[in-house]
């Protein structure tokens, strides 16, 4: 076997055309998912009871697409292994290692511009994304995209907005705007990283590979950018323990706390339902 032979390897795992989509829709699934649970940790905590109201809707949708994505996953994996997962075993019952998803959305609300600034960064990029995803040969995909696209155009804007009001306001605000930036900039490295799942669900015209929605999403923060009055952050790309990072399963130290908090309730109850 040559090298253009050997199968494209994610961490410890080799990817296969059978598994690549599995793995995409969790990733997906994932980095909405923890990004939602981010967001509802703000709820009666926001700045202002309007901004409580939007936040708290921006949670939801990215929730909803979650539960989307995951189920999705796990119907797949089960044509694959024969053991259905569902949505909610997905989220609550997998540890720390096995979720996969950017490590950009682990990050804590330390103080709002860092909300803000995180949720510019990552809408930015699912915009691009289920834009592309929307035009995706598996129908159930495109449909979700169709429906995620409108929501995260919204959950942009609004991250847009408060960075400009933010970065252009007094000179605490654009302070804090800019240190949030630069907190945050080096994890957007691994949210465009090509590896073996995105070029194979790329390659079936199933996903879309990140690395070729970058030129938008940074043409859409520099015009962002330029209105706030603040500068694109010159910080270089923080990799994993390893050179590892989220997509490998190793992530964040707040995520382990993240994930207690989360999965608790579960975990404590199993089976039980509201």
């Amino acid at each position: 076997m040559n090298a253009e032979d050997a199968p494209d390897r994610v961490g410890a795992r080799a990817v296969t055309a059978d598994t690549a989509a599995v793995s995409y829709l969790l990733r997906l699934g994932d980095d909405a998912l923890v990004a939602s649970h981010r967001l509802a940790e703000l709820v009666t905590r926001a700045p202002q009871l309007e901004e409580d109201v939007a936040l708290s809707n921006i949670s939801l949708d990215l929730l909803g697409q979650a539960r989307l994505l995951l189920s999705y996953a796990g119907r797949l994996e089960e044509q694959l292994t024969g053991v259905l997962r569902t949505e909610d075993e997905l989220a609550y019952l997998r540890d720390e290692s096995q979720f996969v998803n950017c490590r950009l959305v682990e990050f804590p609300n330390t103080d709002f511009a860092h909300t803000v600034a995180r949720q510019l960064l990552f809408s930015a990029y699912a915009v691009e994304l289920y834009t592309a995803l929307g035009g995706s040969t598996d129908g159930e995909l495109a449909g979700i995209a169709a429906k995620a696209v409108k929501e995260a155009a919204y959950h942009r804007d609004h991250a847009a907005r408060w960075t400009v009001r933010l970065g252009d306001g007094t000179g605490e605000s654009a302070r804090r705007m800019t240190r949030a930036l630069e907190a945050l900039w080096p994890y957007t490295a691994e949210v465009f990283a090509s590896d073996g799942v995105a070029r194979a669900v790329s390659g079936t015209g199933f996903g879309t590979d990140p690395a070729g929605l970058r030129p938008a999403w940074d043409a859409f923060l520099d015009g962002v950018l330029a209105e706030a009055g603040l500068q694109r952050p010159a910080v270089a790309p923080v990799a994993g323990l390893g050179g590892l990072g989220g997509r490998d399963g190793v992530h964040t130290e707040p995520f382990g706390y993240l994930l207690a908090e989360m999965q608790h309730l579960h975990r404590s109850h199993p089976g039980a339902q509201w």
